[in-house]
């Protein structure tokens, strides 16, 4: 079998070959390069031959590693499996850390998600040992931190099935998040095909000091450019102020580039990155990252006239920038501290905190954990306590035993915190939470990355902020989101006291604790995949069918989306998760989140059939049963969020042919490509509007599908009306045969 671990041989042929592909393309382009064109153009199966006009072309391309977390790894695994291989062509690791339910504490919630989830972790054990994956057993960590302290490194490429994927870039990787269709691919040994993405700079000068940290870059960063700002292009960090920040406080930074929509983002390789390589015991892969410094980092020329070879420059100084935090209900909604306090009192918050949460795959190191417990200790010191409840979730077992020996645990139980398995828990919606009911307002603000409405506890009610873990330790000791701590005093038994701005290392002085007893090795062949016929959570996959070969015609409407519809409102997380292995199961929880622009009700719709009004999912089954085939309509960004293809695959299976749109997120419009569904953009984003609820659809011009050729949506009003409105397409020739052969997974079964 071949092996997963990232050793120097395989660092060693991946600079090699990178080194071999740039010398081609430098020879056709004849022009200085970016860091991300190194990795990305890098990694090209034919850099002779590839198309490379950014903004417009796909690029093959071959990933040194895929990464797989627990919840999407069901539906990447079973897809893989009918491929017909025997193994992973690439390294590959599972990551057992979507399905444990923040509750009580730690033991507590790790002993019931053992319980509850025996089967789906049955499964991808004994699948990851057949089929030589890597399988990080529950509680061993979250996916991108493992990833961080084990397997990431300069200059390589890698995709996982996960949005957040991006967390690599801050050891100089491109990440990128994928559906579990193409991780199946590049598993099955076929490239990973993703348009060419243009490069924004991102120049940081200064130096981050006080209650500033690298969240605080990223906040800031997304509320310039909003949640679709990054679409098809990469962002890449240069400059002075790159070298002040540690090696996973750029990890913070380019982990939450997943919220500007951006295909990933990186930094070149720097003394902070060497540092973090030789404390996780990699120091032969630093050493040679310095051997090969050229090819990690952007060329001269780009650094001396960016403005020339990015797309755009944006500048951030790190040293005048204040703390922020962002929401509620989405990441761009950014807020100083300082105007926090008008900007509550003008949208008429809940000012009272109900929960501070830190943690999750964004913040949840070493020095995000010492830097809240110097907090922590000082309140102790004061002689205070948490006013909001306070929780706590390290990234890896390595950074939870690392804490415990640094007494850093202690410091957060001192004051009322609770400390979570490690896991992504309350991040995306696994958390039981008993304090506040459904419906009820409240408020509550966290170091996770998404902070869509009802994201984090089911409830709509819940208005979520985002912040640095320093800022969230801070407003919960507080009780309070206006609480400033750069200006304001908080009270103690021996008066009013102005904290102590936060101190921690970057790295642990005395090293890490090592701990690999939640890593399980592969056997290979002889290894039995556990699947029970009658399992409600686990359920083998059958092949889509093709295309007809005509026109789409007689359609209905299903969903006409209004506003946001992110993947969290298509297919939501939290108690569905239990059902991502099982897509007819999953399916019913289709389009529970989108708001329905005839009706402005959430998740229902009217049968256009029986009359008669339903959720979306159950009005799609009545249509599919009928014989009847839908659309969904949607509005701008439609997609945005998570990787999860279940918000693919669930309408592919219950009927739908097409999804129209104002625009797409990246990853979405990739996975219903994959899924052999049409989607489509409107030409003029005004016809939205043109279309009812009514309406007969039909799609002409697909017998002549072709890349760059546009559709036509044909609809037929009530009184017998006939309105033809333009459609556009991203469709190459490749994604075209996936339509017409029902998936691309049946393209490569049929291979």
């Amino acid at each position: 079998m071949a092996g997963i671990e990232t050793t120097l041989g395989l660092v060693e042929k991946t600079y090699n070959k990178t080194r071999e592909n740039l010398s081609v393309v430098r020879d056709r382009l004849n022009k200085p390069l970016t860091l991300a064109e190194k990795i990305m153009y890098g990694h090209l199966d034919d850099p002779k031959n590839q198309d490379l006009k950014q903004g417009e072309s796909f690029l093959l391309l071959n990933p040194d590693r895929v990464a797989m977390q627990d919840a999407t790894a069901q539906m990447a695994i079973l897809q893989f499996m009918l491929s017909g291989r025997d193994e992973s062509a690439v390294p590959a690791t599972v990551h057992c850390d979507h399905l444990i339910r923040a509750y009580k504490g730690e033991d507590s919630d790790l002993a019931v998600a053992m319980d509850e989830n025996r089967e789906v972790y049955d499964f991808l054990a004994s699948a990851s040992s057949r089929y030589n994956l890597g399988f990080w057993k529950p509680g061993a960590g979250i996916i991108h931190q493992v990833i961080l302290e084990n397997y990431a490194f300069p200059g390589g490429l890698m995709i996982g099935t996960d949005s957040h994927t991006p967390n690599a870039g801050g050891l100089g990787m491109c990440a990128s998040g994928v559906g579990g269709a193409d991780a199946s691919d590049v598993m099955a040994g076929l490239n990973w095909e993703v348009k060419n993405p243009t490069v924004v700079g991102v120049k940081l000068i200064g130096k981050l000091n006080g209650w500033t940290s690298a969240k605080d870059v990223i906040i800031k960063l997304i509320g310039m450019l909003t949640v679709k700002g990054g679409t098809n292009r990469i962002i890449e960090y240069f400059g002075d102020g790159c070298e002040s920040i540690s090696c996973t406080g750029k990890a913070t930074i380019t982990n939450m580039g997943a919220e500007l929509g951006a295909t990933c983002s990186v930094f070149q390789y720097d003394s902070r990155m060497k540092d973090y390589l030789e404390a996780t015991n990699r120091a032969d892969i630093a050493k040679l990252a310095m051997e090969n410094i050229d090819i990690l980092t952007p060329d001269s020329e780009v650094v001396a006239n960016p403005d020339l070879y990015y797309e755009k420059v944006i500048e951030i100084d790190l040293s005048t920038l204040e703390p922020h935090i962002t929401g509620p209900h989405t990441p761009d909604a950014f807020h100083p501290l300082s105007k926090v306090k008008e900007d509550g009192a003008k949208e008429g918050w809940e000012l009272n905190l109900s929960s501070g949460l830190i943690g999750s795959c964004t913040n949840s190191s070493y020095e995000d954990m010492g830097r809240s417990a110097s907090i922590c200790k000082q309140a102790k010191k004061l002689g205070i306590k948490m006013k909001s409840t306070y929780f706590v979730s390290p990234g890896s077992t390595q950074v939870r035993k690392t804490i415990d020996r640094d007494g850093f645990t202690q410091d957060f139980e001192d004051v009322g915190g609770v400390m979570l398995a490690n896991a992504c828990g309350p991040c995306i919606g696994q958390w039981s939470r008993d304090d506040f009911k459904k419906g009820e307002r409240n408020t509550i603000i966290n170091s996770f990355n998404r902070n869509f409405r009802a994201r984090n506890d089911a409830n709509p009610e819940t208005l979520g902020f985002i912040g640095s873990p320093e800022i969230v330790t801070a407003m919960a000791l507080a009780g309070r989101l206006d609480f400033n701590p750069i200006t304001d005093t908080i009270s103690t038994p021996n008066g009013d006291i102005k904290l102590e701005a936060p101190v921690g290392d970057e790295l642990p002085k005395n090293g890490f604790v090592t701990d690999l007893d939640g890593y399980q090795k592969p056997e290979g062949r002889g290894v039995q995949v556990i699947v029970a016929d009658d399992s409600k959570r686990l359920q083998l996959l059958t092949p889509f069918a093709p295309w007809d070969g005509e026109d789409i015609t007689d359609s209905l409407l299903l969903c006409k989306a209004k506003g946001k519809c992110t993947t969290d409102h298509i297919s939501p997380a939290g108690p569905w998760l239990q059902y991502r292995g099982h897509l007819d199961n999953i399916s019913d929880n289709m389009l529970t989140g989108a708001v329905n622009a005839f009706s402005g009700e959430t998740g229902e719709a009217t049968s256009i059939l029986s009359g008669e009004k339903h959720s979306f999912s159950k009005v799609a089954r009545e249509y599919k049963a009928a014989g009847k085939s839908w659309f969904i309509i949607g509005d701008e960004n439609y997609g945005e969020g998570s990787s999860r293809e279940h918000a693919a695959m669930s309408p592919r299976l219950l009927g739908c042919k097409a999804v129209i749109t104002r625009s797409f997120a990246r990853i979405h419009e990739t996975n219903l490509k994959k899924q052999g569904v049409l989607a489509l953009t409107f030409k003029n984003p005004e016809d939205y509007d043109r279309v009812d609820r009514t309406d007969i659809l039909a799609i002409k011009g697909v017998k002549e599908f072709a890349p760059g050729v546009e559709l036509t949506l044909e609809i037929k009003k009530d009184d017998g009306e006939i309105v033809n409105i333009p459609l556009v397409h991203t469709f190459n020739n490749l994604q075209i045969e996936w339509f017409k052969a029902g998936s691309a997974l049946n393209v490569l079964r049929n291979s």
